[in-house]
């Protein structure tokens, strides 16, 4: 391990008591210095949800939706899990997440139970498609504001699968550096909510000195549970002439495709 990176934190989040957690530098996003890149608090989100379902047998989760519904500051950070319906084979949460007592985030997810389902040969769209390139094979590739500051660069490793960072449609593997959790295995959930929230960075259109293209959201919609470390977000942009885009992605891991992902943008010059 290089000395540089030594000298960065255990995790991306560390505990400071029940429900509570303490954010590092890692977490820091691109917009603003003082606020966090949004895909670490919504994969501590889905990090507790995940550990509620657990007891009931419930596995998989099919779907998790953030609404942003302010700046999340690097600081302590209080996550909230409520149980919305609980049944035999899916349940439904919600969790919310605050910072000096205000609500800065909140998420609903699907968890269903897993079984093992044996498939007739033929269907169409299957198998299911791979992403462009293996990790193994795709270009390391970086962040444009990754040497200006600590933070959500230093957190994920990134491989171009095909297309080029921040010039349109575009395929890029992520993998965690260090963990969500000091301490911590990350889970597949985790390792996709890191990287998703980076599918209108990614393949942003519009130059990114010139403008903002902040997502207030995101859907993650997936068919089966991830392997492996690798994640892989194959993205694109679509921009409207309101000052609304949408940014929606398929996600690999390097076994094939696992699912989805949407954001909506608000469009602006920066000032």
């Amino acid at each position: 391990m290089s000395g540089a990176m030594a000298a960065l934190p255990a995790g991306a989040y560390a505990a400071a008591g029940e429900g509570v957690w303490r954010s590092s530098e890692l977490t820091r996003g691109p917009w603003d210095p003082g606020h966090q890149h949004a895909g670490p608090p919504i994969a501590l989100l889905a990090r507790q949800i995940e550990r509620a379902a657990a007891p009931l047998g419930l596995t998989h989760m099919a779907r998790l939706t953030a609404s942003l519904r302010r700046p999340i500051p690097i600081e302590a950070l209080a996550v909230a899990v409520q149980t919305d319906y609980a049944g035999r084979n899916v349940a439904h949460y919600s969790a919310t997440l605050s910072a000096g007592g205000k609500e800065v985030a909140r998420c609903t997810a699907l968890v269903q139970r897993e079984a093992e389902l044996a498939l007739p040969e033929g269907l169409p769209g299957h198998p299911l498609p791979r992403a462009p390139q293996p990790p193994e094979s795709s270009l390391p590739a970086k962040f444009p504001f990754d040497a200006k500051f600590t933070g959500y660069p230093d957190l994920v490793e990134c491989r171009v699968a095909e297309g080029q960072f921040f010039r349109g449609p575009c395929a890029i593997w992520f993998r965690l550096r260090r963990p969500l959790i000091e301490g911590e295995a990350p889970t597949p959930i985790e390792r996709v909510a890191v990287a998703a929230d980076s599918g209108n960075g990614i393949s942003a259109i519009l130059d990114f000195r010139r403008y903002l293209f902040v997502n207030s959201d995101l859907s993650i919609n997936l068919l089966r549970r991830p392997e492996g470390e690798w994640i892989c977000v194959e993205a694109r942009t679509l921009v409207g002439p309101s000052g609304g885009g949408l940014a929606e992605a398929r996600i690999y891991d390097a076994t094939g495709l696992v699912g989805r992902s949407t954001q909506s943008l608000a469009l602006r010059l920066r000032e």
